[in-house]
Formats: C-alpha cells, structure tokens, sequence
C-alpha cells in the first residue's frame, strides 16, 4: 500500500456516517411506532444487525488501510467470514420479524406474487453477478488487503453491464422480496432502512475508500 494512503483518516466520512444513521433510526422507530411497534425484540434486532455490519465493515476497512490491522492480527480469511456471518444474519433477522408480523401489509396475494417476482428476478441477477463476475471476496473489499485486488478492472459483466453499483442498486431488493413475500409492514419498514443505510456506507465510507485506493482512476 501507498504511504498515501497510509495517511487515510479513519475518521472520515464517519460524522456523517453518525447523523445520518441517527436520523434513519430516528424516522424508523417513528414509524415502528406509527404501525403499533409489533416485535419489538425481532424488529430492532433486524434493524441493529445492518448497524452492526457496516460499522464492523468500516471499522476493518480503515484499520486495514491505515494499520494493516486485520492482516497483522488476524486474516483477511477471517474478515470475510465474519463479514458474510453478518451478512446472512441481516436476512435471517428480517426472514423472523416478517413471519412474526405476517399480514400486516394487506396485499392481496396476487399482488404479493407479482411483486415478489419483479423485485426477485433482478436481486437475484444481481448476486449471480456479484458471484460470477465480480467475486465474493472482492464483494468484501478485498481491495483493502491486496494490491492484486487494486489492479483488477472494473468488471462490465451481468448486472455490472447496466450499472456500476449492482450490489447495492439490486441486490439490497432482495431484501424487499422478504418484506413483500411475508407481507409484512414491520419487514418492510426494516428493508427500507437496510436499503438506504448502504448508502450512507457507500458515500461516507467506501467512496472515500476508493479515492483513497485508487486516486483518480
């Protein structure tokens, strides 16, 4: 890695990252509460696990980039498997609150289906695509960790044909198929979170990130 980007602060981006976490969480117990707070163990433990990802997510990345913490004191093996631990985690916890809050959103099961199939088709095809062309380990930053990684193009396959950021465009409606399959508002209300926190990831943490990684490539 540069001395350049040894300098990276690990701090940057991250007040931002703060307030805009507070005003998501702030806006999704509003409406939590608007909706009769249902599950209220189940539904704030869907919404902390996203946190909890991404938090961990910057935490590595930065340490990595300014230290190389990960690499010296455990692996980047097992970054990534903490990484995806978490990941699933975000899907079992949402996958829980919407069985348990099932039919709270009132469709009918004609519109359950076919929304259920138009959000499928392109999530899915969004992680086929990250799998494929793009790479889990990559997925997970893997440019943080090895200069090999860095020098990679960019990948112009699958989803990554239409748009550059397939993951987070995409992928993330999969976790509105869970919300819309179990028919259930409190899902919803967390996939809307889950969605909009990635966001704030990318722009306060992984944009600066790249910069940082690649200059002005």
């Amino acid at each position: 890695m540069s001395s350049s980007t040894r300098n990276i602060d690990l701090w940057q981006g991250q007040l931002h990252h703060a307030l805009s976490l507070f005003v998501l969480l702030l806006i999704s117990g509003l409406g939590w509460t608007v909706i009769g707070k249902p599950s209220p163990g189940l539904f704030w433990l869907a919404v902390s696990v996203p946190v909890v990802h991404q938090v961990y997510v910057w935490l590595a990345w930065r340490l990595e980039l300014k230290y190389s913490y990960i690499s010296k004191k455990f692996s980047f093996q097992l970054f990534v498997i903490v990484f995806f631990v978490l990941f699933i985690a975000r899907f079992i916890s949402l996958a829980l609150l919407g069985w348990v809050d099932q039919g709270s959103l009132g469709l009918t099961m004609q519109i359950r289906v076919s929304l259920t199939v138009i959000l499928l088709i392109p999530g899915l095809y969004a992680m086929y695509s990250v799998k494929r062309y793009f790479g889990l380990s990559r997925a997970a930053g893997a440019d943080h960790f090895m200069v090999e990684y860095q020098k990679m193009p960019l990948v112009k396959k699958g989803i990554f044909k239409y748009t550059g950021n397939g993951m987070y465009i995409y992928a993330f409606l999969l976790f509105w198929v869970i919300a819309v399959s179990f028919n259930s508002m409190a899902a919803l209300l967390v996939a809307l979170f889950s969605h909009v926190y990635i966001w704030v990831h990318y722009y306060c943490t992984e944009r600066p990130d790249m910069n940082y990684i690649y200059g002005t490539q």
